[in-house]
């Protein structure tokens, strides 16, 4: 088994590679065309692979940004403006939703306690009725 360990590892990390470099978006593929890396990658043992991984490899973005930075309109991209956030205390449209949904759930909660009353009512008119035998018919008088 030690002997294909080798072999095996090659031939995952060729298929891993292999993988990503397909799947990777053409523009943004680093330091080579991503024809280039795949022949790389191919042809080349442990080295191709290993190339790929610390040097061909797309960055990490956040949100689907190119930048690591924030753009601004001094950084030389307009087209790109940042949109403040409001905290949802601050925002009308969130407080209104917040509102409606309030007067819906309370009007839930106070259909539900009075069904429970209801129950509740019902289980103790049941619990007053004699428990002799006659279910509630009345007792015969003795003469």
């Amino acid at each position: 088994m030690p002997r294909y360990l080798g072999a095996l590892l090659e031939i995952g990390l060729i298929v891993f590679c292999l993988i990503e470099a397909i799947q990777a978006p053409d523009g943004r593929v680093r330091n080579l065309p991503k024809w280039a890396w795949i022949l790389l990658i191919l042809f080349i043992p442990y080295a191709g692979p290993v190339a790929w991984l610390v040097a061909g490899r797309p960055m990490a973005t956040s949100a689907g940004r190119q930048v690591s930075w924030p753009s601004t309109r001094t950084a030389g991209f307009p087209e790109y403006e940042r949109t403040r956030q409001v905290a949802p205390d601050d925002d009308p449209e969130f407080i209104a939703r917040l509102a409606a949904s309030d007067s819906t759930d309370r009007r839930l909660l106070a259909q539900w306690e009075a069904d429970l009353r209801e129950r509740e009512a019902k289980l103790r008119d049941t619990d007053r009725e004699p428990d002799d035998g006659t279910n509630g018919n009345p007792r015969p008088t003795a003469p």
